[in-house]
């Protein structure tokens, strides 16, 4: 599904590509075509005015001629001197402004020529005034000269303002061009990204949904993979614990067995190699032979007696779980030679929950017998109201946990043992701290009923 969706997402991605490209691109020409448009504008603005300044400063310079004319003071020449100066300034701009306009140019031209002769024609009435000549620029102001330049210098004046003006008008609608085409442009894009933005959500959404369809999936095989292991290592949970009923149970028959009949034939054979010893009494190498039978047979029935217990102690069934770890330590003392400190309290416990405390400290006196190099052991057992606690200790060379697989050392028979009669196994150590196994079961209930 994933590598279904991925061409269908690139689609996606080139689309909403494309639509920035064409956004870029409109934007870069817009702005290109506004820009250009917009120096059309100012520099169209720009000769208008100085054509303005123009015919004002001729307009000026023509008011100041006529009022020095008419009154002979200098003060009413100031405008005139003031204007003819500026004109030169405009003309200069509008040059620069037509460099590249060639009929703009030639019109300017025109303009400037039509511009000198008119102040040639006012230049010419203020000289005579200032000589005194009265009847001469009297003459001039009654030619049509100053009038018919005046009328021409409008003329071109205007029809270069109107090339201004469409200029303008052709800049300003290449803006409102462009602003179109931008607008146009953005909607445009704008709809593609929309477009494009739709079919990625679209994506994402079945990308997301097969995801969850997937996880579920996975989930459902994980459940059931769980279940089957739980269902599996309950079995074998099961087997384990009837394996080991199974052989408690073959190793109390073989206890009683091994008591019942081998017991009674050394017996027997006790009793009548005694006979045979009262009766040979008068062969010294005789008696001597049957003392020695006498005592391999003890030896026999001590070493029956050995394995009965270990099969199946009989201490526990006579004497109780108090007694029976007592006894266990004990020998346990005497055959390392490791003393055993014990503070046992009465239990009340079934059968199996007590074989099960029992089990548990011979195999861990065993363990600290083969591994521990201890000097002493500790048997802790303590009652409780609703559970029972058994304690083994000691102060040997202990181990690591993390470095130590929790089979070593029988760990996983005591674990089993201990769960399979619903307790809990703890087990600390640290290396050159010895170790402590704890054991918590619950109490039993039948006992404390009865």
């Amino acid at each position: 599904m994933r590598w279904l969706a991925l061409p269908r997402i690139a689609l996606s991605l080139t689309l909403a590509a494309l639509a920035a490209l064409v956004l870029i691109g409109i934007n870069e020409a817009g702005y290109r075509e506004s820009s250009f448009a917009l120096q059309e504008i100012s520099e169209a603005q720009r000769s208008r005015l100085a054509l303005n300044n123009l015919l004002q400063d001729i307009l000026d310079a023509e008011t100041g001629q006529r009022g020095y004319l008419l009154t002979g003071e200098v003060r009413y020449r100031e405008p005139y001197d003031t204007a003819v100066t500026e004109v030169g300034g405009n003309l200069a701009t509008l040059r620069a402004l037509y460099a590249d306009r060639p009929d703009e140019r030639a019109r300017l031209e025109q303009l400037a020529d039509h511009v000198a002769r008119k102040l040639a024609e006012l230049d010419v009435s203020v000289r005579l005034r200032e000589k005194g000549s009265e009847d001469a620029w009297k003459f001039v102001l009654t030619t049509d000269v100053g009038r018919e330049e005046m009328n021409a210098i409008r003329s071109q004046a205007t029809e270069l303002v109107a090339i201004s003006n469409r200029s303008l008008l052709v800049a300003q609608t290449q803006i409102s061009k462009s602003l179109r085409l931008a607008r146009l442009g953005i909607a445009v894009v704008a709809f593609a990204g929309l477009v494009a933005l739709w079919l990625y959500l679209r994506q994402t959404e079945a990308l997301r949904s097969a995801g969850e369809r997937q996880q579920e999936a996975l989930q459902r095989e994980r459940n059931a993979l769980e279940a089957e292991v739980s269902e599996r290592t309950a079995s074998l949970t099961e087997l384990a614990t009837h394996l080991q009923n199974v052989r408690e149970t073959e190793r109390g028959f073989l206890a009683r067995e091994l008591h019942d009949e081998l017991g009674s034939l050394l017996t027997a054979a006790k009793l009548d190699v005694a006979r045979l010893k009262s009766r040979l009494a008068d062969s010294p190498d005789a008696a001597q032979r049957l003392q020695h039978l006498t005592e391999l047979l003890n030896s026999g029935i001590a070493l029956k007696r050995r394995i009965i217990e270990d099969l199946r102690p009989s201490s526990l069934s006579n004497l109780g779980l108090v007694a029976s770890l007592e006894i266990l330590g004990r020998e346990f003392a005497d055959q390392s030679g490791i003393p055993v400190e014990m503070a046992l309290e009465p239990v009340t416990l079934d059968e199996s929950r007590e074989l099960t405390i029992y089990r548990m400290v011979q195999e861990c006196l065993t363990n600290i017998g083969k591994y521990a190099q201890a000097t002493e052991a500790t048997i802790v057992l303590k009652n409780y109201e609703n559970h029972v606690i058994v304690e083994v200790s000691d102060n040997g060379k202990g181990f690591d946990m993390n470095s130590v697989r929790p089979s070593t050392h029988g760990l996983a028979g005591m674990r089993h043992r201990v769960q399979a009669a619903n307790g809990k196994l703890t087990v600390a150590s640290r290396p050159g701290e010895g170790a402590r196994l704890t054991a918590m079961l619950p109490a039993s209930r039948d006992r404390d009923r009865t």
